[in-house]
Order: structure tokens, then sequence, then C-alpha cells
């Protein structure tokens, strides 16, 4: 089962609302994730966000359940300079830059 979450676009298509992705992430993917569900993160109506929106959204869940986490989250409609920032969030997240300074 998939709980598709459309999240709104906000003033022209740029999402940077922080109290919104934590409601989202409290309210719906925390809790989808912790019963098991698969969660689609629909972003048709997003251009673009911030990192730190991003973060408040997903990081939790990196955190609280590793990168394993990553096969029940789906990312769809996102473009490229959105899917940019989800990279980013995820890698810093996960320790990869932690990781990447000490190599």
């Amino acid at each position: 089962m998939s709980k598709i979450l459309r999240i709104p676009g906000g003033l022209s298509r740029f999402q940077e609302d922080k109290d919104l992705a934590r409601e989202i992430r409290v309210t719906a993917i925390l809790p989808a994730l912790r019963s098991g569900e698969r969660v689609t993160l629909d972003f048709s109506d997003v251009d673009y966000a911030t990192q730190s929106f991003v973060h408040a959204l997903i990081g939790e869940a990196l955190k609280q359940f590793g990168e394993e986490v990553l096969d029940q989250i789906e990312f769809h409609r996102c473009s490229p300079q959105l899917r940019s920032v989800i990279e980013l969030v995820v890698n810093y997240s996960l320790g990869g830059f932690a990781m990447e300074a000490r190599a």
C-alpha cells in the first residue's frame, strides 16, 4: 500500500514553509513509514524548494530509519533543481559529507 502526498507549491511554485514540511512529516510521512507503508511525495506543484524545507520534510525519517527508508519513499515529478536539493539533503542526513571529508 502506498500513501500519496501531494506537496503544495507555495508562491510561484517555490516551497520554503518549514512549518508545513514539519506538519506533513509528523502527521503523514512518519506514521505511514512506522506502519510499513510506502510514501510517494508528489512534487507536481513545486518547481523548487529550499534545503531547509526538504530537510524538515524527510530529514527525521532518514535519521530514524536510516538509508533503508529510501526503499519506502518515492519522489515523483521533481524538477532537476528540486532533485538536486533532495539528493543534497539525503547525503547530508545520512552523513555523506562527513564520510567524504575523511576520505
